[in-house]
């Protein structure tokens, strides 16, 4: 079976950002790579990573990665965007933060991207008159929301979405916000890390235990978290959520993409597969037509290659949203 009429698997070139780091050859040249190797036919990036002169590159150096993508068969489907709210200290006014994103939206458009992401409720004032200049550039803006950040925590930015009612802004969902279970790898960083193992049960065998919540901002108020594995032990307050999805109805209607968050590969309880299916049957009875973007997150922790990882995810990711099963082992993901 394929996947269902309207429904693209992308890649993101977030997932080369060690190697973008590294700086052995461009960010342009490394994303550029998710096409030639053939991963993903279409391709998400950040324009704060591709190209200096940030929030507005030079257009000719656009130009050229967009020739190159062309010519390698390829697009780029979502350009992540940012609004910098503050300049020396002082907040930016409206103006001003309009100011600095619409030429994000130009570069996009230059791109030949089919939109731009925000976080949710990040544009805020600004989104109702932005609509006529994405009219004007054929640009979705896509508001995206993960880890806790459900319709319950922020129901005026999903509110306000649905009141504008057009095709031209829509909701962009991170499945970090549906983990049954946290990475494995994760775990384990945090137990070498000195996490105590009274809270690491927990966290192993009661993710989604309200209970457990409180324990770790319990343990963050203590000071008791090691320095070491402080800035990883944040991802349990931000970026790991503990959603089902059917918390998710009332807005699926309002989705036009979806980030496939992933952190490592194991698999064996199935804490990869079991979001990915639920994702997929809720989409399909709701008629969704958009991309769906292999996002790898655990480069925050794991060493591992990140093509050979994104390849992997999106050959699980592509078996079982197409409801068939993979041939594609699902192998433990080394740690550093």
């Amino acid at each position: 079976m394929s996947l269902p009429d309207g429904w693209t698997l992308t890649a993101s070139a977030f997932n080369l950002t060690p190697a973008v780091i590294r700086a052995e050859r461009t960010a342009p040249d490394l994303a550029l790579t998710l096409v030639e190797q053939g991963i993903a036919p279409a391709i998400e990036i950040e324009l704060g990573q591709m190209w200096r002169g940030f929030p507005s590159p030079p257009a000719v150096d656009v130009q050229a990665f967009r020739d190159r993508l062309t010519a390698a068969g390829g697009r780029v489907s979502i350009v992540g965007v940012s609004i910098d709210e503050f300049d020396h200290g002082r907040r930016r006014t409206d103006a001003e933060r309009r100011a600095f994103l619409e030429p994000q939206l130009r570069t996009a458009a230059w791109a030949g991207a089919a939109g731009v992401r925000l976080p949710i409720g990040q544009a805020g004032a600004l989104l109702d008159e932005l609509v006529p200049l994405l009219e004007e550039l054929d640009l979705v803006l896509y508001e995206e929301a993960q880890g806790h950040e459900t319709p319950a925590a922020r129901p005026e930015a999903y509110g306000r979405i649905a009141a504008l009612d057009t095709p031209h802004v829509r909701l962009l969902l991170d499945i970090s916000m549906l983990m049954p279970a946290l990475p494995v790898t994760y775990l384990e960083r945090l137990e070498r890390g000195g996490i105590r193992p009274d809270l690491l049960r927990r966290l192993r065998d009661e993710w989604r235990d309200p209970a457990t919540h409180d324990a770790v901002v319990d343990l963050l108020r203590s000071g008791q978290v090691p320095g070491p594995v402080h800035t990883l032990y944040m991802n349990l307050l931000v970026r790991f959520g503990r959603s089902h999805v059917h918390d998710l109805a009332s807005v699926l209607p309002l989705l036009g993409g979806v980030h496939l968050k992933f952190w490592d590969l194991d698999d064996a309880d199935h804490r990869i597969s079991d979001p990915l299916r639920d994702v997929g049957a809720a989409l399909a009875a709701t008629g969704f037509t958009g991309t769906l973007c292999s996002e790898w997150g655990g480069q925050e922790w794991l060493d591992d290659d990140p093509w050979e990882m994104t390849s992997r995810h999106l050959a699980l990711a592509g078996a079982l949203l197409s409801d068939r099963p993979s041939s594609a082992p699902s192998p433990r993901a080394s740690t550093p």
